[in-house]
């Protein structure tokens, strides 16, 4: 399978080619979100921070989506007395040899100027991209993200298998592939660091495990209950069974933090988690969107949404593809659903098979087929303050 991607100036290879209007707080998101409408054109697309105080965690989100290889152009915009100065991200884009621009409202002369001069923009930006380089693509250059949500019994036992199944494939093809929700996998901490690839990432995956049980235990959310799958689970066993499967067999190359890529191919663990002092306020991801964003920040070119009770979302910058493993669900919902997993619990197809359907799928979107999402214009996004570490810092250990 092959495609041609957009060729980026540091090396990377997009499957869109998209303009992102940023607000950096929330008096300027009416002005951003006006221009990205009235553009009319499906690669541009919103995107901000609403918060009007330092958050690093939400500066750090803003960069990686910058950097990410779906966006050719950025157009930052401020009011003019916000933390998050719209130059600094300009910069940053114009560092990655990337259409850039910025302007602070005030400086503007207020709603209508800037919606006009921002409009003008993105048309010169939009008219520059169409000279962006095409170059050969496939699986092996792909970064794939996976998550649950409005999961039913059919997502443990389809949904979430197919994409695990599917996860296998694309590394067996050299791709890499991120699963999130650790605080999912709540009593499943051997298999999780069973399959590290080395000791370092068998003591990321072990403290970042522990990190999320300490949050757990701080929110009461769960409670984990001795059982065994004959002799019958318990209630969180048996749902993070289900959401921990989606990641396939694959040995586990260490943990991501939200912003972080991959060094190399392979299958990745992305902590979404608060640092540990945050985890009393009850800080962890809100909604699939800040989930489905999180994995955006880490390169994913596509992320895929197992939901087996249906969801209508899509995502800003990367596209999201729907997966259901109930058939009614397909049925109901099937302008928004993507992929129908139910017809393996149906006896209408293997798993194998079923992942290889996905597959193609997704080699098709990559090469510029739409979402259901894209077709409706869905291109949510959430990014909330959080405060986390850039990157795994085990414990220093004690030494005679």
């Amino acid at each position: 399978m092959q495609w041609q991607g957009f060729a980026r100036k540091n090396g990377s290879i997009g499957i869109r080619n998209k303009v992102l209007v940023i607000y950096t707080v929330e008096c300027s998101s009416f002005v951003a979100k006006e221009i990205t409408r009235i553009s009319n054109n499906m690669d541009v697309e919103c995107v901000g921070f609403s918060g009007c105080t330092d958050n690093e965690y939400a500066v750090r989100m803003l960069i990686s989506l910058i950097r990410h290889p779906n966006v050719g152009g950025v157009l930052v915009i401020g009011l003019g007395c916000e933390y998050v100065q719209p130059e600094w991200l300009a910069n940053i884009a114009e560092e990655e040899a990337k259409e850039h621009a910025w302007m602070f409202i005030q400086t503007e002369g207020g709603t209508r100027k800037s919606i006009d001069k921002g409009i003008t923009l993105v048309h010169e930006m939009l008219h520059a991209l169409k000279e962006t380089p095409r170059v050969p693509m496939n699986m092996s250059d792909l970064v794939i993200g996976a998550e649950c949500g409005g999961s039913d019994y059919t997502s443990g036992l389809a949904g979430n298998v197919v994409v695990g199944r599917f996860y296998d494939m694309l590394i067996e093809m050299g791709g890499t592939a991120i699963f999130e929700e650790i605080v999912e996998a709540i009593g499943l901490v051997d298999l999780l660091t069973g399959r590290a690839a080395n000791e370092q990432a068998r003591e990321e995956i072990q403290y970042t495990y522990d990190k999320a049980l300490d949050y757990c235990k701080s929110v009461r959310q769960y409670s984990v209950s001795p059982g065994n799958f004959a002799g019958g689970l318990s209630t969180i066993e048996e749902k993070s069974m289900g959401a921990v499967i989606k990641s396939g067999t694959k040995p586990i190359q260490g943990v991501l933090k939200v912003a972080g890529k991959p060094p190399h191919p392979g299958l990745w663990l992305l902590d979404s988690t608060p640092d540990p002092y945050w985890m009393q306020f009850g800080i962890t991801n809100p909604n699939d969107n800040e989930g489905l964003m999180d994995l955006i920040s880490c390169g994913c070119h596509i992320v895929l949404l197992v939901t087996g009770r249906g969801n209508v979302v899509g995502s800003a910058v990367s596209p999201c593809i729907k997966i259901t493993g109930n058939s009614a669900t397909y049925a109901r919902m099937e302008d928004d659903m993507d992929f129908n997993a139910g017809f393996v619990l149906e006896g209408d197809c293997t798993l194998d098979e079923s992942a290889k359907s996905l597959g193609r799928m997704i080699a098709d979107i990559a090469s510029g087929t739409l979402t259901k999402s894209e077709v409706l214009g869905h291109n949510e996004y959430f990014i909330p303050y959080k405060y986390q570490e850039k990157q795994v810092t085990l414990p220093r250990k004690c030494t005679e």
